[in-house]
């Protein structure tokens, strides 16, 4: 990522400008369970989207082919060549050879994922972490333009996030700074996807919130039978199966969110604390999901954080679930 410096410290710093400004990127969102694709302007516009792609989750080749077929009918909307294609990953990822290193909810380990998209595409492809490419996106084109001091919270299947300080993305030893989804929050907790117990992801992610709901409808079938209801059957309730029966006023689902807030509340807390940015950015598909866990972040930030920290913005991503696509198609565009 192209760094610049910042000489004397202020709040607000210009974002670096892009390193061409001519043509379209091509931004590739890959998560856990879906790819999305986006043909993005400089200025970080969508001028088309892929729309929102399932893929099975599989391994490398049946993801891989997924997210190409997913690029190349987005790539088809174009006569001209993308200037640059960018992929974000629920993973860690070493930016110097664009390998996977470890993606605990794809189930990847050193995966050559630039090497052999570019080889389906024909071009050079960039890949960056995806919490890293909603950083890059809120920073330069969204919610947190021009802030010198910023934490990305990415809500999802899994958590994630990134910072920029003093006007800098920071990196990391091995490219891995910002790994809050595996901050102990719970002690001798849940089993998390990655080595450890009682992680933050264990309890906010997408992937958690199911299974807390499954283990909780297993429990009590009785309180949970709307919930199955809504699924089909019990292995099929996700967290947006939560999210709705909450809404619908089911007593079970409250309850799980009511969870969920606390958790949450408690991590951000400790992010905002350790990283003391200006703007905690919330993205995801879970922020778009229940938006209702912006207010309750911003009043834990307000009551419980040190005082040097209590005063940071809390904001919702203006690029929302496409937030790493635009930041992947910038980071590749200014990285060419």
């Amino acid at each position: 990522m192209p760094r610049r410096s910042t000489g004397a410290r202020s709040r607000k710093s210009e974002p670096t400008a892009p390193a061409r400004s001519d043509g379209l990127a091509l931004g590739i969102d890959l998560g856990a369970t879906k790819v999305v694709s986006g043909l993005v302007a400089a200025d970080g516009r969508i001028v088309h989207h892929s729309g929102r792609q399932l893929h099975a989750n599989d391994g490398p080749g049946g993801v891989i082919r997924a997210l190409v077929k997913s690029a190349r009918a987005c790539l088809a909307e174009t006569p001209e060549p993308p200037v640059a294609i960018g992929v974000a990953v629920a993973a860690q990822v070493d930016p110097r050879t664009g390998t996977v290193v470890h993606a605990p909810n794809l189930g990847w380990r050193d995966v050559p994922l630039a090497r052999r998209v570019a080889e389906e595409l024909g071009r050079p492809v960039t890949v960056v972490n995806d919490a890293r490419a909603a950083t890059i996106a809120e920073w330069k084109h969204g919610a947190a333009r021009g802030e010198e001091d910023l934490f990305c919270l990415v809500l999802g299947t899994g958590v994630g996030g990134s910072a920029v300080v003093g006007g800098r993305l920071l990196e990391g030893a091995s490219h891995a700074l910002g790994e809050v989804g595996h901050l102990t929050i719970v002690v001798g907790g849940r089993r998390c996807h990655c080595p450890n117990w009682g992680c933050f992801e264990a309890y906010v992610g997408g992937w958690a919130i199911a299974e807390r709901a499954r283990e909780a409808i297993r429990a009590d079938p009785a309180a949970g039978a709307g919930l199955v209801r809504r699924a089909g059957d019990v292995a099929a309730v996700s967290a947006q199966t939560v999210f709705q029966a909450y809404r619908a006023g089911d007593a079970l689902a409250g309850r799980l969110v009511r969870e969920t807030e606390r958790f949450l509340a408690d991590g951000a807390v400790s992010v905002v604390n350790a990283f003391n940015p200006s703007v905690l950015v919330l993205a995801g598909g879970l922020v778009a999901g229940m938006p209702e866990f912006l207010p309750v972040v911003e009043a834990a930030i307000r009551a419980r954080c040190q005082p040097s920290a209590a005063g940071a913005r809390v904001v919702s991503a203006q690029w929302k679930e496409d937030a790493p696509l635009v930041g992947a198609a910038t980071y590749a565009r200014e990285s060419a």
